[in-house]
């Protein structure tokens, strides 16, 4: 009977030993997820971690995302690490229904089998459950319909890599790569789309990959053309700006909860290649400035206080006109956006974040229009002209 209690006992420490968190893979699962951004596709403002709910306003409809926490009813707890894998590199839940490429899964395919095992890791033993439902998305039923994926994925997803992902073995170059395309799926939102909605390309070998793409009222600029240097790149992900530039919009969650947390030698692999993105293109505007009067003195009014009478900014505080990737973009829609709007930089440890008044209760549409022309043609020489029904149909789009 002894025998038989000690077997007992053996085996239920056996058991809390088996059951006993992995801190190291822990770790390893919480980093990769901060690289694939996870936090901030999954996590409401002010919500629980990884407990959905976020909106996506796509040309299809409205699209929420799904609790990804390790909650059995709602979330991926009654997942296994192979219905895991198969839902983040291949697009395919647990019950076999296939994932709208909203999920980057195409990128994600990147992953190698030790990084799904520490991400698994990661979700099941090292997030709070969050007991909440899922919110059912806002998509006509004509396109709710996901048979069509399976040929949309054979075209357009491509085959699983596995891919090393140990910065020791590789070159800053090879890295960089590795997380643009793979985790960091920037291709998402700064790549334009084709008919099917599918990135025209998915690595640098096409022209079209990361050279900018409207993103719901906002422009994600190209980041082929990026004006500064892979350091400065690697500020600007780590703090939210850089000695002349500063970011808000969209990527501002991506940097408060993903690319601040990367290490140092990760984010200037990322400028690295990035900037090998750039070889044979003027990385700085080359035009002439534009002949531009500004009628009722709005910049003089509304901008100079901080920026300066003449755009120069403040280094390491307030952004720069000239150079500024707002501002030399042509499609108008980010400078358009902060005006009327507002910005806010990232919130990052250690650092300051500030904001910027919106305008759009202050001045008319055809104001906004007149200003942000003005900005446009004396920084960075644009001779379009941005109308009042365009500032309305940007501005609307929030």
């Amino acid at each position: 009977m002894k025998r038989l209690w000690a077997l007992a006992a053996l085996a239920g420490l056996s058991l809390q030993c088996h059951a006993a968190p992995d801190n190291t893979l822990i770790t390893q699962g919480e980093y990769l997820a901060r690289a694939a951004d996870c936090m901030a596709c999954h996590t409401q403002e002010g919500g629980k971690p990884y407990a959905g709910g976020v909106k996506f306003t796509l040309p299809i409809g409205t699209l929420y995302s799904t609790n990804i926490s390790p909650d059995k009813q709602y979330g991926i707890g009654g997942y296994s690490e192979a219905e895991f894998s198969q839902a983040l590199r291949k697009g395919v839940a647990k019950d076999g229904h296939l994932l709208y490429p909203a999920m980057p899964y195409t990128a994600y395919a990147r992953f190698s089998d030790h990084d799904i095992h520490a991400l698994y890791t990661y979700f099941m033993q090292g997030v709070p459950a969050a007991n909440l439902p899922n919110r059912s998305n806002d998509i006509p039923w004509y396109l709710a319909a996901r048979w069509p994926l399976r040929v949309w994925n054979i075209f357009n997803a491509p085959q699983q890599k596995d891919a090393v992902s140990t910065p020791q073995n590789e070159t800053p170059l090879e890295r960089g790569a590795w997380l643009v395309e793979g985790p960091g799926h920037c291709g998402a939102c700064h790549t334009p789309r084709g008919w099917m909605m599918q990135e025209k390309g998915t690595t640098s070998a096409s022209e079209d990959y990361l050279a900018g793409a409207d993103i719901e009222g906002w422009y994600a600029p190209s980041l082929r053309h990026l004006p500064y240097d892979a350091q400065q790149t690697a500020l600007l992900l780590k703090t939210g700006h850089n000695t002349s530039s500063a970011v808000s919009g969209p990527m501002s969650p991506v940097i408060t909860h993903s690319t601040q947390y990367l290490t140092d030698e990760d984010a200037q692999a990322i400028g690295v290649y990035l900037a090998s993105l750039q070889q044979g293109r003027p990385n700085t505007p080359t035009s002439v400035q534009a002949t531009v009067t500004d009628p009722d003195n709005h910049y003089l009014r509304y901008c100079s206080t901080c920026h300066g009478k003449d755009g120069q900014g403040t280094a390491d505080v307030i952004p720069a006109l000239r150079n500024n990737l707002a501002v030399m973009a042509d499609n108008p829609a980010n400078l358009v956006q902060v005006i009327g709007q507002g910005a806010q930089t990232p919130q990052t440890i250690g650092h300051l974040s500030w904001s910027m008044p919106g305008y759009r209760h202050t001045l008319t549409d055809s104001e906004i229009a007149e200003l942000t022309n003005y900005v446009r043609g004396r920084f960075a020489g644009k001779q379009e002209k941005v109308t009042a029904s365009q500032v309305t149909q940007i501005l609307g789009q929030q």
